[in-house]
């Protein structure tokens, strides 16, 4: 390791990596997000760590990098539906081993583990003073064995640590209680300043990056390799700069900034590069603001969204009840280290973006993508692509075109953000006083990100407004942003079913894809909180919300935008009376100390006791020391071909489970009630289940036949229109490869590791798309399956059944981003040459590519230790 050296705060001495010594005059120049990586190889690479430093450090003579660096985050943070597949992939690795001869005890994570319980809370009521009592007892109901397996971890593995249902999202808990954006560490008995940095199982991780913290999402499989010791290998980033010039103007809010600039970063190709945000721009945004822009860095496709530490860091941290001295080291640390934020700085970068901050308009994103932000003012043009021409006109006092089916205000995209809330109540306040309430086809639901919102609404007097409009707290979790929404309303229902109207969603989340929100609606908006209850009171997205009329008075008169809408210094003195840094403390202890999280028994042996009756809990087949490498030459049959954008939503869905698909077909038949089977993502520990949800979601088309169902395919053998599930067991049967083809952005959205699982456990050998999101990608090679970048779009190819893909992928020669020979062989007759490229960035995902996938790697190296 490099000199270190010491640095006093608050009475304490600590050392540090001396940032300064190590770079030299090349410190100002390195993006911030580079000097983190840097402290973290030289404290952390061993003997590696002169030669990642240097090649850090040569990366400003180019702004690219093409030399690998490790990276060993200090904690993970998970939620409930990553987590759970995580830890039944634990146990069953333990299971493997102790079969093995080995000791189980052995696989346990070497970092702490920080897991939420977020995921599965569902907008079962609403509108209801006990609507979150009553969802709270759906929750626990329905997942009551899930949690139990939680808590058997907590019992089994050390360092592994829940919050109870109730404690919040991940995100706005991370903000809030557990970032501490300068850490300290033992290391021989000397105490360590470092910054705090951590990998998550959620793409919206970086979201901590508002605040100065270094983070980004992972999937589950790359979370379990960091857990047990091994680094995130990476390049060494290109950065890309985002230069910030101007101040917002009155009215408009971080929501707006945020869609804004999601949509101008996703004109750029941000694959595997980090964001960085710089200038004088910076320092008029607060950290509340900063954090809903960095919530959006998967949306706009980068690794992070990354703020450095300033004032306004110091502020939050004060303001969420952070100790003085926590606040002081976090001040001294980053002045010492060069790691404190000057907004005249100019260092260097891939590629810069100017942004000026004044020329955001009051907007909204949809009505099926996030990066498709329109004025708010604009849903009647947005959506009448989706529409008939023209419309049929709705039935009076019904429900028509373009109602809104579900207004909520979630996630931890804007919800934790305080000033946004209080925007909200204020409206609320405003229309509560004109007579205004949305139509009763509107399901309402709040959701916050952690339960101090509720304590600074009610302090603020906005909670009663907000309920009077149908917004009471339904409970603190994800909700409607993850499509736990629950059953829309009978009105919305029937119209949908009699006379087949297209509804949608208003939400203050982070996506809209088709079927996100909810598996029966096609169109959604993302809003700011405030817009969200202008929406619902309008009752649907046919006008202008900026300047025609929402409703009427109790007196009759036109009641518009402007005479709701709330100014900032109505904001900013709702917020003076309504914040307390005590709040937070005190709300977090409490939820913490659920007592129905205290009376779930779970078991305690260093084994999982597996039940084969279980509809929750399965051992999954690839928690093993696997067959070996997928790799190889062979020639495949294309399972399923896809057009662009396709998402893990429409991989691996999340939300509710129709009763009339194959999964709930799987369910009832092992006992389950088709009426209430719960949703997908609380399902993802049983893998016969999930496994028959893959690309079920009603938007997906195989390419293959267009006209056959969402997650079916046609066997060619037989010329049988099959679900993908079967005609995979069929072509295993045969000892036929299967491959899967896509298009541009294959694998955007969450981060969810059951699309690379499925895909797995169908048997695919590779996927072939033209462009892959990070953490998919990642997450296939942790499954073992080859991705390959086509020079060709799949819709171009016109592939049919019969139609096979030659690939030859020699393990011993396969490097990252080489070339890979793929040939097309015809049914009809014919061959076809396709340029493809191996989708791999680093010699250890080579590694796991030749072990079969990364479980098998961890499993063998437990092997030899223990040996």
């Amino acid at each position: 390791m490099t000199a270190s050296a010491s640095l006093t705060s608050g009475g304490r001495r600590y050392h540090i990596v001396d940032l300064r010594d190590a770079a030299g005059a090349d410190l100002g120049r390195l993006p911030t997000i580079h000097r983190i990586l840097l402290e973290n190889v030289l404290r952390n690479a061993g003997e590696d760590a002169p030669r990642a430093a240097a090649a850090i450090l040569a990366w400003l003579g180019t702004g690219r990098g093409e030399e690998e660096i490790p990276f060993l985050p200090g904690r993970v943070l998970m939620h409930d539906t990553t987590c759970g597949p995580a830890l039944v992939d634990i146990a069953g690795m333990r299971a493997a081993l102790a079969e093995a001869g080995g000791d189980p005890r052995r696989l346990n994570p070497v970092l702490p583990v920080d897991v939420s319980t977020d995921h599965s809370l569902a907008v079962d009521v609403f509108g209801t003073p006990d609507a979150m009592r009553r969802n709270m007892e759906c929750e626990l109901g329905r997942n009551a064995e899930r949690y139990r397996f939680m808590k058997w971890a907590t019992n089994a593995l050390s360092g592994v640590r829940v919050h109870p249902p109730g404690t919040g999202i991940m995100h706005t808990l991370n903000l809030e209680r557990l970032a501490t954006v300068v850490g300290t560490a033992e290391r021989d008995g000397v105490a360590w300043a470092v910054p705090d940095t951590l990998i998550g199982t959620d793409s919206h991780t970086p979201m901590i990056n508002g605040i100065g913290v270094l983070a980004w999402g992972v999937g589950g499989l790359e979370a379990e390799s960091v857990c047990f010791g091994m680094p995130v290998m990476m390049r060494v980033p290109e950065i890309v700069g985002v230069r910030l010039t101007g101040r917002l103007r009155p009215g408009v809010l971080a929501t707006d900034l945020a869609l804004t600039v999601t949509e101008r970063l996703r004109r750029i190709d941000l694959a595997d590069r980090f964001v960085e945000f710089f200038g004088p721009g910076v320092a008029t945004l607060s950290a509340g603001d900063r954090a809903v822009v960095a919530n959006m860095a998967p949306e706009f496709g980068g690794n992070s969204g990354y703020f450095p530490i300033d004032a306004q860091t110091l502020r939050y941290l004060r303001g969420t009840g952070r100790t003085a001295a926590q606040v002081q080291l976090v001040e001294d640390y980053a002045r010492r280290q060069g790691l404190w934020f000057d907004p005249a700085a100019t260092p260097r970068y891939s590629e810069t973006v100017e942004f000026d901050l004044g020329e955001v308009k009051v907007s909204l994103a949809g009505p099926r993508r996030p990066q498709d932000r329109i004025s708010a003012g604009a849903t009647v043009a947005a959506l009448a692509p989706m529409l008939p021409a023209p419309p049929a006109a709705p039935m009076a006092g019904e429900p028509g075109d373009g109602a809104v089916a579900i207004a909520a205000i979630t996630s931890c995209t804007n919800t934790s953000d305080p000033r946004l809330l209080v925007a909200a109540g204020l409206l609320a306040r405003k229309a509560r006083r004109l007579g205004l309430a949305p139509p009763a086809w509107v399901k309402t639901s709040l959701a916050p990100g952690s339960p101090t919102a509720e304590r600074m609404l009610r302090r603020a007097g906005l909670l009663e407004d907000l309920e009077a409009v149908g917004f009471g707290i339904v409970g603190y979790g994800c909700t409607t942003c993850i499509g736990n929404s629950g059953p829309m309303t009978p009105a919305i229902e029937r119209a949908m079913a009699g006379r087949g109207i297209l509804p949608v969603a208003v939400l203050s989340g982070n996506r809209n894809f088709p079927g996100r929100v909810h598996p029966q609606l096609e169109a959604g908006f993302l809003a700011s909180p405030p817009l969200v209850v202008a929406f619902a009171l309008a009752g649907d997205v046919n006008r202008d919300i900026l300047a025609g009329p929402i409703g009427r008075s109790a007196a009759g008169a036109e009641i518009r935008l402007a005479d709701l809408w709330p100014t900032g210094a109505e904001i900013d003195a709702a917020l003076a009376a309504a914040v307390d840094p005590a709040d937070y403390a005190t709300a977090y202890d409490r939820a913490e100390a659920s007592a129905d999280w205290a009376r779930l028994d779970a078991p305690e042996s260093p084994l999982f006791p597996w039940d084969e009756a279980s509809t929750y809990i399965r051992r999954p087949p690839f928690a093993g020391f696997g067959a070996g490498t997928r790799l190889g030459a062979y020639r495949a049959h294309p399972l399923i071909v896809l057009g662009d954008d396709i998402t893990t939503d429409h991989i691996s869905p999340a939300g509710q489970i129709p009763a009339d698909s194959e999964a709930a077909e799987h369910l009832a038949a092992h006992g389950e009630d088709r009426r209430d089977l719960n949703v997908f993502a609380a399902r993802r520990g049983n893998w016969q289940m999930m496994l028959r949800g893959l690309f079920t979601n009603r938007s997906v088309r195989n390419l293959l036949a267009p006209g056959i169902a969402p997650g079916s395919t046609i066997h060619a053998g037989s010329g049988e229109a099959l679900p993908l599930w079967r005609a995979a067991e069929r072509y295993e049967r045969d000892g036929e490869a299967v491959v899967i083809v896509g298009g541009e952005r294959y694998g955007m959205g969450s981060s969810r590791d059951w699309a690379a699982k499925g895909a797995a456990l169908l048997g695919i050998r590779a996927v072939l798309a033209l462009g892959f999101e990070r953490i998919h990608r990642s997450n296939l090679i942790g499954m073992g399956v080859l991705p390959l970048r086509l020079a060709r779009h799949p819709a171009e190819l016109e592939l049919a059944p019969g139609d096979r893909l030659a690939i030859a992928a020699d393990p011993d020669r396969l490097a990252p981003r080489a070339e890979v020979a793929v040939t097309l062989h015809r049914a009809a007759g014919g061959t076809e040459a396709l340029p493809a490229t191996a989708a791999i960035e680093t010699t250890l995902e080579i590694e796991i590519l030749r072990a079969g996938g990364i479980i098998p790697l961890i499993l063998r190296r437990a092997m030899a230790s223990d040996g």
